[in-house]
């Protein structure tokens, strides 16, 4: 690999040598014989000295060289430590710690993954000193991805090459015509196992079959027998793990009497084996799929067994292990069925779910196809047929009323009423009688009795956006129609009984703010029982353009022109933007990008977003987040508050409410 560092590829070369390496990938039955290979490809997507693959060992403990561009044996590497594979879910770029004795000074090491679970991690190593950058990590990653689709494939191939092995060897077995009619349509081995025993005694007699299995801890579960005897003993406790190849996978005890068995828990068995008459034991080991079965015959004679009868014992063993691992494929195929039924009803639901939003509501349109968004989407259908309580949160503009309104449509509710409440528009005051209402006299200018927002919602559902910014006094009284689901009036005595379900949304951390000692923790509770984070704009790329041209489609309908489209350099700014007021600011930029463009296309100029913009303080506090942007707009629009707020996609009352929570209502004196 010398040398390959000296030129940079080009995106052209990266987008060939990914298509060569899924080529190479796709051939390969076994990835180490084509590791050489992937290497010279991937070092034209990022050019490296040394890849190694390492994979997680069965105990979770370690990771195991797998294959390697250098020579050498397979090495163990610890996962925690001070070592290169410290937190192995998480790409990192590195620096030392690894290969210094090979000249290598810099390296990456990206997760691989297989249906989302850890099962190793690829590294790439370079003799240069800082050679990475994010851009070489992410492409890593696929790479990663790439690798990680080979090494399912090969395992896919691997459990066909044993199915056709126990195939063939349920084919080549010449004997035992009866015992396999016993099990051949059985789901169920133990349902038939006295049967297999009345069977398996013409050939070897026994008083007494036993089938076993090994757990993770090395003990003896006991799972079937052909007597009634001992019906407590479900577990056996052995004093050394069983090795599969000693005595070549039998054991043989001529007299219990004289000869221990290997068991330390229950420490009685041999005495109460000994007692209801058994003297003698034939133990063989197979293997049903990936589990290690054992088959136990018992007699009452002593030296009832002998070598002799080990083949015999064997390939009885070996139909009942067939007939388990049918058994455990019946069940994962069923287990895979249901999965995928799952998954394509959820999916359904889903897309039912966005075209009826989409037709029925002026409140947002359901667009995009990000792996961000499609899960926002799933956890949406997951809960939306549920009476559950959700809570929605992400910065503002991110589009959580239209969530709120779906999950209103794919519930029982959804001919009920939707009721939307702002608790950041509305004073205290205000608030507890637009929620509660108020009886006739309860304050000055009271005169007529008004039902509140939770008795307008009642039989659908009701949207309070903002939470956080509900008083002490409000959140104590909303409590009690989440956990009583009852409620007065202002001014009222009367009980009122209450029938809806409640979505709530914030823009702050919720956990902080309890912390803070502003928001109530039994409150919270009670609304995070399911909650879904609605991603920022700026994390979905992949759906601005999508948006775009949805949200074009209805400005034009709106101003009574055709739809206007967009020039490359407009959709460069659209996607080198940060969109601090998110999908509502997009639509605002297009709006009034559409008026000056006067019905021809849109170029960058009509948008007039900012390409240059600081970036917020590292920091994944919602609060932070959105008093930096707030500043930031404010500063840029000379604290327009009107231009402010249409460039954030916020109502003035909102922006008034923000600035006052950030003390920024008036400009900095050195401004």
């Amino acid at each position: 690999m010398h040398g390959v560092l000296d030129v940079l590829p080009s995106n052209t070369d990266r987008i060939d040598a990914f298509h060569e390496l899924l080529s190479t990938l796709a051939k390969a039955l076994d990835l180490r014989e084509v590791f050489q290979r992937l290497s010279v490809v991937a070092a034209r997507i990022v050019p490296h000295d040394e890849a190694n693959l390492a994979l997680l060992s069965e105990d979770g403990e370690h990771f195991r060289l797998f294959a390697s561009t250098r020579d050498g044996e397979p090495e163990l590497f610890c996962i925690g430590g001070h070592c290169a594979l410290q937190n192995p879910s998480v790409p990192r770029i590195f620096h030392e710690g690894f290969g210094t004795g090979r000249g290598l000074q810099s390296g990456l090491r990206v997760p691989v993954r297989v249906d989302n679970q850890l099962i190793g991690v690829f590294a790439l190593l370079s003799r240069r000193a800082d050679a990475y950058s994010q851009n070489e990590l992410i492409l890593a990653q696929r790479i990663a991805d790439y690798v990680a689709i080979a090494l399912s494939h090969q395992s896919l191939a691997e459990a066909a090459r044993q199915a056709a092995i126990d195939r063939d060897r349920a084919a080549n077995l010449e004997s035992s015509v009866e015992l396999l009619r016993a099990i051949a349509d059985v789901l169920d081995v133990r349902s038939v196992f006295p049967r297999i025993s009345e069977i398996a005694n013409k050939v070897l007699p026994h008083d007494r079959l036993t089938m076993s299995f090994i757990d993770r801890d090395g003990g003896i579960v006991m799972e079937a027998a052909s007597t009634a005897d001992f019906p407590d003993l479900n577990r056996l406790r052995l004093a050394h793990a069983p090795a599969m190849d000693k005595n070549d996978g039998f054991k043989i005890i001529a007299d219990l009497r004289e000869h221990s068995l290997d068991v330390i828990e229950p420490a009685d068995i041999q005495e109460r084996l000994i007692a209801a008459g058994y003297r003698s034991l034939l133990i063989v080991h197979t293997v049903a799929r990936a589990q290690r079965l054992g088959l136990q015959f018992w007699s009452k004679r002593p030296d009832a067994f002998g070598q002799d009868d080990v083949p015999v014992a064997r390939r009885i063993a070996d139909h009942v292990a067939l007939a388990v691992s049918h058994e455990q494929l019946a069940e994962a195929a069923r287990q895979v069925a249901e999965v995928r039924a799952r998954a394509e009803r959820l999916e359904a639901r889903m897309k039912t779910l966005t075209e009826e939003i989409n037709l029925r509501s002026s409140h947002g349109r359901v667009v995009g196809e990000s792996r961000q968004w499609k899960e926002v989407l799933k956890r949406t259908a997951q809960v939306a047929a549920t009476e559950t309580t959700v809570l929605l949160t992400g910065e503002s503009g991110t589009g959580k009323e239209v969530v709120a309104r779906l999950i209103h449509l794919g519930s029982a509710r959804k001919d009920g009423p939707f009721v939307a409440l702002n608790c950041a528009a509305l004073p205290e005051q205000l608030l507890e009688s637009e929620l509660f209402g108020y009886e006739r006299g309860a304050f000055t200018g009271a005169h007529h009795s008004k039902p509140g927002q939770i008795e307008l919602a009642a039989g659908g559902v009701l949207f309070l956006d903002e939470v956080t910014e509900m008083s002490p006094s409000a959140q104590g009284k909303f409590l009690r129609v989440l956990q009583e689901r009852e409620f007065q009036r202002l001014g009222g005595t009367r009980l009122l009984k209450t029938n809806v379900r409640v979505v709530a949304a914030t823009n702050r951390d919720l956990r902080k703010a309890v912390d803070r000692g502003d928001f109530r923790e039994d409150l919270y509770y009670r609304l995070q029982v399911f909650d879904i984070q609605i991603p920022p704009l700026r994390d979905r790329s992949d759906d601005i353009l999508l948006l775009s041209e949805a949200f074009l489609q209805e400005i034009a309908q709106s101003l009574g022109r055709p739809p206007v489209g967009l020039t490359r350099d407009a959709k460069d700014a659209l996607l080198r933007h940060q969109w601090p007021g998110n999908v509502r600011e997009l639509r605002n930029a297009l709006e009034r990008a559409a008026i000056l463009s006067e019905g021809g296309q849109i170029t960058a100029r009509h948008l007039a977003l900012q390409t240059e913009q600081s970036s917020a303080p590292g920091t994944t506090d919602l609060s932070v987040v959105e008093r930096h942007m707030i500043e930031q707009v404010m500063r840029e629009t000379a604290w327009n508050k009107s231009k402010a707020a249409k460039r954030l996609g916020l109502t003035r009352t909102q922006l008034y409410v923000r600035l006052r929570r950030y003390d920024l209502e008036r400009k900095p004196a050195a401004w």
